[in-house]
């Protein structure tokens, strides 16, 4: 994921939401880059294979249901986090684990959970214990505990036909492709970045991370104004891969900022 190895959003014991994850590429690398003691939550209309160490719900996002349904598993602060064990396939391998995977073996339960509380730093510069006291429960009061929400979402083409047909693939197809319209594609996708930043601005701790694909158009600029009143620091990046003349691009908006901040 070449915005992860630019910016190092991931770090390990994360709570990670990844919205229309399947078929779950960024679900896997935030599920390896968050562990151990972290936690990744996709969501999709499509029904589709998690990815190994990624809880998933299957629904329609824009649904109020299947949204308060997603609040409800993160601010479980146990739901859907193991613990770290090291895995040992040989009694000589144990010589090989480091320093810090002993430790991470080592913490208790109530360890664990005092550093799941630990809200992000990394970026931020050195705080004080004190702001540190603060901001944690201030997100705890608010039922904050998202580290990263990230959306991948696409918006579905109309369905004309096929209604009688219960294949996967129907689904996936009208999720992935684009319809050519640009405007029509852009508006979508914007609606959808603003679905998830409203459901990041209720879940996402301060310092926390918020990325989502869009649809270049008329309309981002407006919606990169919102996030810049929300976080720290507001990127644009369009993938490698992404063909030249493709309007998709992401947003990147990193950290947060604490209430009253500006």
């Amino acid at each position: 994921m070449q915005i992860n190895d630019r910016y190092k959003i991931f770090q390990r014991g994360q709570t990670v939401v990844d919205l229309g994850y399947a078929p779950g590429s960024w679900s896997q690398v935030a599920a390896d880059r968050t562990s151990p003691n972290g936690r990744v939550i996709g969501v999709d209309v499509i029904p589709a294979q998690p990815p190994k160490g990624v809880s998933t719900i299957q629904g329609n996002f824009l649904s109020h249901a299947v949204q308060e349904e997603v609040k409800n598993f993160v601010r479980e602060k146990n739901r859907g986090r193991l613990r770290f064990q090291p895995y040992l396939s040989s009694a000589s391998d144990e010589g090989n684990l480091t320093e810090e995977d002993l430790a991470q073996s080592s913490l208790s339960y109530l360890e664990f959970e005092k550093r799941a509380d630990t809200p992000l730093s990394v970026n931020v510069g050195v705080d004080t214990e004190t702001s540190k006291s603060n901001r944690l429960e201030r997100d705890q009061t608010m039922g904050r505990t998202v580290d990263i929400v990230l959306s991948d979402m696409s918006e579905p083409w109309e369905q004309t036909d096929g209604f009688w047909k219960r294949s996967l693939s129907d689904p996936y197809y009208r999720m992935m492709n684009t319809s050519g319209i640009n405007t029509k594609d852009h508006a979508g996708s914007i609606d959808l970045c603003n679905a998830a930043l409203d459901f990041a601005v209720d879940t996402l701790r301060i310092g926390g991370h918020f990325i989502c694909k869009f649809y270049q158009g008329a309309e981002d600029k407006a919606f990169e104004l919102r996030l810049k009143t929300l976080f720290a620091k507001v990127h644009r990046e369009k993938p490698e891969s992404s063909r030249k003349e493709s309007k998709e691009a992401y947003f990147v908006a990193l950290r947060r900022k604490g209430d009253g901040e500006t």
